[in-house]
């Protein structure tokens, strides 16, 4: 039997998912979209981009070879924060908890996702998907085996990115019902790019970055897979 699988991606409404069949579901929380996207049937893998495994003391390993494998697209990769400063009540407070933990500050992007992050690093627990962290910058550089040209929030980049998809049998359809209506253009290609890493995860074709994953806090494992 074949594994469904999604790609999951943030977005203004909450969360945004393509599954390997090229549906598209929307959800507030992670639970909501995978619910709705389970009336098609049952999920097997998930695959997201959102950080999942916290550092400790020094910058994760995932992220210094993601930046480093997509070139001028580095920097939509963020360093994942330290979980003291996703729990600071300010942004300015962030970036100096995890300065001193990691020597690197932290972004306003990597501060405004803290809730996402810390949302999915409680659902990863306890559901019995199996959760990979994807990041779709990656997955397009690996499809296309470039590096982009263009960035995803222009008209040149939407058409690179929808012309890379196409060419791996990923063609996303003008209608994807309220997904489409709720969910930013960019948003979506970059579910439909991780839902990519999802196949080939559960077809035991994925790779990850770093091999094998790093131990990171709680004696967790942290590695972007594509």
């Amino acid at each position: 039997m074949t594994v469904r699988v999604i790609g999951i991606d943030a977005c203004k409404a909450g969360w945004v998912g393509i599954s390997a069949e090229v549906r598209g579901y929307v959800g507030a929380t992670i639970e909501q979209l995978i619910s709705s996207a389970e009336q098609d049937g049952p999920l097997g893998v998930v695959a997201i981009d959102i950080p999942i495994g916290l550092p400790v003391d020094v910058p994760r390993q995932a992220d210094v070879l993601a930046r480093r494998l997509i070139g001028k697209r580095s920097s939509s990769v963020f360093s994942t924060p330290v979980r003291a400063a996703l729990l600071a009540a300010t942004h300015a407070e962030a970036s100096a908890l995890n300065r001193a933990a990691t020597g690197k500050g932290l972004s306003q992007q990597a501060y405004a996702l803290r809730t996402k992050i810390l949302e999915v690093d409680a659902w990863s627990r306890t559901t019995h998907h199996q959760v990979i962290e994807s990041h779709p910058e990656l997955c397009f550089a690996m499809m296309a085996g470039r590096p982009l040209a263009h960035r995803k929030s222009t008209w040149a980049g939407v058409e690179e990115r929808r012309q890379i998809l196409a060419a791996v049998g990923i063609a996303v359809p003008s209608d994807l019902g309220v997904a489409g209506e709720l969910a930013a253009v960019d948003d979506v290609l970059d579910a439909a790019a991780v839902s990519w890493t999802a196949r080939r995860h559960a077809e035991g074709r994925s790779v990850a970055y770093p091999d094998p994953p790093e131990l990171v806090e709680g004696g967790g494992l942290a590695a972007i897979w594509v």
